[in-house]
């Protein structure tokens, strides 16, 4: 039996790279990308409205840092996973994520197939599963 694909939000503020990011986890067989969204403050609406298994976000975002969002949509939607991407959190700043309840933490320079593992991970999927 074929597992549904993992229900992904986005939430980036630079819209370019979350439209990349939107574009290239869409090519990939398993992910559907259900929502994305600039702001943090947006998160718990679009999880309501959307449904995603996994949100996407980044650490430093306008209005709520990641720290704040994950409380908000894990207090909210607690059955939705968090995966957070920065390009500098500091080791405190990652470890009050985790304390947030984020199932991963992950550099915005990794390798898309290691975003891809840590969003099946955080989904509850096999990592190795449907690669494409």
């Amino acid at each position: 039996m074929i597992a549904p694909p993992v229900r992904v939000a986005l939430i980036e503020d630079n819209q370019v790279f979350r439209e990349a990011l939107e574009l290239l986890l869409g090519l990939r067989a398993g992910i559907d990308v259900v929502a994305s969204a600039e702001d943090a403050r947006k998160v718990v609406e679009l999880c309501r409205e959307h449904s995603p298994d996994v949100v996407v976000m980044d650490y430093r975002l306008p209005g709520l840092d990641g720290v704040q969002a994950t409380k908000a949509l894990r207090a909210a939607c607690p059955e939705v996973a968090v995966v957070c991407l920065t390009a500098s959190a500091n080791l405190r700043e990652i470890d009050a994520l985790y304390a947030a309840g984020a199932a991963a933490c992950l550099s915005k320079d990794e390798h898309l197939d290691d975003l891809v593992a840590g969003i099946r991970k955080a989904a509850g999927r096999s990592p190795d599963a449907a690669h494409g």
